[in-house]
């Protein structure tokens, strides 16, 4: 039963009693696994451009960006470094004073190496009136990670990635966010604009702002390009409630409590955009310059792809509107759609001419995404499947392990043999035939959701995650899948993997 001062924090929130009830009800049936019919593979989903293919779409990338498109880069950038720091947290509080685990001795030992020593050794100076050499002299190690972590020294340990420096040059050193600024104008760049997005949390957002304001016109000098920067916050509409042990709404001091619905709410972000093709990339996955190259030919290549892909399903959809088609080019459509799109349904040889042209037009006209897929090497994270829809068909899907059932031995074998993982690496058409912005919150399946433990206050409870981004949010999109080189992924995870010779 919700009350007055409940129905007051939903409509704060523009969150309906509909939608509670719900995620109450999902909570209590869960979601249901994935039907899987087998992971994607080179040449089972996975495409791999021979050289050749990969210049043509390279140059039809290029061309693209001369005509009058809209290209935009999206960067999810609103979560806090907190666990990049995890390590160090855990140092603050252990029951030693000097580096005892190979993580801490590692930072310590290679801490000149990190692209924000010179800012560590000012706040060191300001803080406790000692250089970092001088502290670790004294054994002081704690202060130097307090002065790294604390909100009266640099504050990295609440600061979100996008703020933390990356990367040294030879005349200054970067954020990852100014990272993305530089591949922005490397790849996404149309006729001397890159427009450049980046989700954001409303308590720092300001400081975004204020980055910005100190180095746009640096990179607008560097590359000869105008930046249009644009920010956005996760919606509130977006929260899920929290639930007890028994699926009983968790109250916190007599109140419901939301929590944040994971990076699946960042759809209603996207559809907020106004663009032709949407870059997406995480935050972390930048490198230095000097290995940018193998970065900016594959997001061009996946882009040339897309364009191509793209233009080949308006060309469908302009035939089959026109009603002037003929057998052989709806025999070319199916083909299109099942072979290249790996967009298959069983039924279609049995269905009648006027049927298979509306499934056709259905199917065609979707939002369509080209996603980069890398050689499994035990990373983390959700990998390429050819799985079953709510409507029977098969196609292109973006999994996480929580989807899948381990229990089924044949589906666990699929997910332990994968050959490729996903590393967050998507360009994304987002228009249709017309140039009409398709609507996504209608593509995303609503029971590919998430159920975790967490806690407050001391107290169990059970949260809930939106389909994920680029999992379920997307899941009734047209996707491809394309391999690209184990260099193109290099997440900062941890704050020691910025000592990793790509990061140097």
């Amino acid at each position: 039963m919700l009350t007055n001062a409940d129905n007051l924090l939903l409509s704060k929130k523009g969150i309906s009693a509909e939608q509670v009830a719900e995620q109450l009800k999902t909570f209590q049936t869960g979601f249901p696994f994935l039907k899987l019919e087998d992971a994607a593979t080179i040449g089972k989903g996975i495409l791999n451009p021979t050289p050749e293919e990969t210049a043509e779409y390279l140059k039809g990338w290029d061309e693209y960006c001369k005509g009058d498109n809209t290209i935009l880069k999206f960067v999810p950038a609103s979560g806090a470094a907190s666990r990049m720091f995890k390590d160090l947290f855990a140092f603050l509080s252990a029951d030693y004073e000097v580096p005892t685990t190979d993580f801490e001795k590692n930072f310590f030992a290679n801490i000149t190496k990190f692209a924000f020593y010179e800012d560590l050794n000012a706040a060191c100076r300001s803080n406790k009136s000692l250089s970092i050499e001088e502290l670790v002299e004294k054994g002081q190690y704690k202060d130097v990670v307090f002065c790294l972590l604390d909100f009266t020294g640099m504050n990295y340990g609440a600061l979100p990635k996008g703020l933390l420096k990356f990367h040294t040059y030879e005349c200054c050193s970067r954020t990852s966010a100014e990272e993305h600024f530089v591949e922005g104008a490397l790849y996404a760049a149309a006729n001397g604009v890159v427009k450049l997005h980046f989700t954001v949390s409303p308590n720092h957002k300001v400081l975004f702002e204020e980055l910005v304001a100190k180095c746009k016109e640096r990179y607008e000098a560097m590359f000869g390009v105008k930046y249009e920067i644009s920010f956005s916050e996760q919606k509130q509409s977006t929260d899920t409630i929290a639930v007890n042990a028994d699926n009983t709404p968790f109250r916190d001091g007599g109140n419901l409590l939301f929590r944040p619905g994971g990076h699946g709410a960042l759809i209603e972000n996207l559809n907020d955009i106004d663009a032709d093709v949407i870059f997406i990339k995480n935050i972390d996955n930048v490198v230095p310059d000097r290995l940018k190259d193998d970065t900016v030919t594959y997001k061009k290549l996946l882009a040339g792809i897309l364009v191509k892909m793209q233009e080949k399903a308006f060309e469908y959809l302009r035939l089959i509107d026109s009603g002037n088609y003929t057998h052989e080019q709806i025999e070319e459509m199916i083909h299109f759609l099942q072979q290249t799109l790996q967009c298959r349904n069983a039924e279609i040889k049995d269905m009648e001419d006027c049927d298979l042209v509306l499934y056709l037009r259905k199917k065609l006209n979707r939002p369509m995404r080209v996603c980069g897929m890398v050689k499994n090497v035990g990373e983390p994270g959700g990998g390429p499947f050819l799985a079953y829809n709510q409507d029977g068909t098969v196609s292109l899907q973006i999994l996480e392990s929580s989807q899948i059932d381990m229990n089924n031995a044949a589906a666990k074998a699929m997910f332990e043999n994968g050959t490729h993982f996903n590393p967050v690496d998507l360009v994304c058409a987002v228009k249709n035939y017309k140039g009409e912005k398709f609507n996504l919150p209608e593509y995303v399946d609503k029971n590919t959701g998430f159920i975790s433990h967490k806690s407050k206050s001391g107290r169990e409870l059970k949260a809930m995650e939106l389909p994920g981004l680029w999992n379920g949010a997307m899941s009734d999109w047209n996707t491809l899948f394309v391999e690209v080189p184990l260099v193109t992924f290099n997440p900062v995870k941890t704050v020691n993997d910025l000592l990793r010779d790509v990061h140097q």
